[in-house]
């Protein structure tokens, strides 16, 4: 006889504690929603303070796609390029009162919440503008020809999303924007972010000056790989976006390995920087409403999740700016209208990262 553990019991127990570390986080999270009174109550209440919000419902009003109704649903995720406030010492150049959409991804999730499709928009495609209402009330008339990004520059996050829905013909059921410092800022909370690149990028715009090979990037960093896009490939947005799905991966990575709800201090930290960092619509701006949909999230890994990029060709009036790629790009938002995966025919026409490993060969 032995007095050592029988293996079998001891993988037991091992799952056990696991369960229980597990289970622990996730009560310390819900009682930081649930709870009113005491450090609770007061965590709840300032990671609410922090978020801004506003009321997209109440300015498009009900002329707009049909919400889905069998459990899938959209957001638009973008990225301000505004230089005011802590943005103007990351960002340089200056935009005055103005903020333009850097970044912009349509996330499609599927009805049982198993599978997410990003959609990246390159900032410089031509797309018919609505007419918005800016948030100052004041009317936006319609544009043949405008910029995509251009929308939430003159009017704001309402007009952005009007002109996604218009553009796509989904029901935006959500909408998060993000700016310079908030990224960063997040990024450094997490930890930072880890990227691979077979090749040097130097970039004096973004401030971008990596060496090829693996490196963990903080905030700073991670911000200027996000943004360069003459450092790298054809100096093009296209190239820019590829870099930016890298980075969305990376993310998603070192959260799910920093262990968030086993460390009571680490959540509390990411999740006020988090709140600080970003602007939602009226129905997303509290704790409660963000933890839902991390939990509807949850299941959705890197491995559940496609990211491709509209399919864009040369505009025929500007050779500096694009437009859709037809039938390729209807063929997409159908694709998600239906609650489909996009066709195999248009990711496996996905342009290349010029700085991935796997498609240009790893260094040497």
């Amino acid at each position: 006889m032995t007095d050592e553990p029988h293996p079998k019991r001891a993988h037991r127990k091992v799952r056990s504690r696991r369960a229980k570390l597990l289970r622990a986080g996730a009560l310390a999270l819900a009682g930081l929603v649930v709870l009113g009174g005491g450090a609770a109550g007061y965590a709840y209440w300032k990671l609410n303070g922090n978020i801004k919000s506003v009321d997209i419902d109440a300015q498009l009003g009900t002329n707009r796609p049909v919400a889905p109704n069998d459990g899938s649903f959209n957001l638009l995720v973008l990225g301000s390029d505004s230089r005011s406030g802590a943005n103007a010492g990351l960002a340089g150049g200056n935009t005055g009162d103005t903020a333009r959409s850097d970044t912009a991804m349509v996330v499609h999730v599927n009805q049982n919440h198993t599978l997410g499709t990003v959609v990246s928009i390159p900032r410089d495609t031509l797309v018919a503008r609505p007419a918005c209402t800016a948030p100052n009330g004041s009317t936006v008339p319609a544009m043949a020809g405008a910029m995509y990004n251009s929308a939430f520059e003159v009017g704001g996050a309402a007009c952005a999303v009007k002109t996604t829905e218009q553009l796509t013909g989904l029901r935006m059921n959500h909408f998060v924007e993000i700016d310079f410092a908030g990224f960063a800022s997040f990024v450094n909370a997490i930890g930072g972010a880890t990227v691979t690149t077979s090749v040097n990028i130097h970039d004096k715009d973004s401030g971008l000056d990596l060496k090829a090979g693996t490196t963990k990037l903080n905030g700073d960093q991670a911000l200027a790989f996000v943004r360069t896009r003459h450092g790298v490939g054809d100096g093009s947005d296209l190239g820019r976006i590829e870099l930016q799905k890298q980075m969305v991966k990376s993310l998603m990575k070192q959260v799910g390995s920093i262990g968030l709800f086993t460390d009571p201090g680490k959540l509390w930290s990411v999740g006020d920087t988090l709140t600080k960092s970003i602007t939602t619509d009226s129905a997303l701006a509290s704790v409660s409403a963000l933890t839902g949909l991390g939990e509807e999230l949850k299941g959705i890994g890197t491995d559940q999740l496609t990211m491709v990029t509209l399919p864009v060709t040369t505009a025929p009036s500007d050779p500096n700016r694009v437009v859709e790629k037809l039938p390729e790009a209807n063929q997409v938002w159908s694709a998600l209208r239906a609650d489909q995966p996009v066709p195999q025919a248009i990711t496996s026409a996905q342009p290349v990262n010029p700085a991935d490993p796997a498609a240009t060969g790893a260094p040497s």
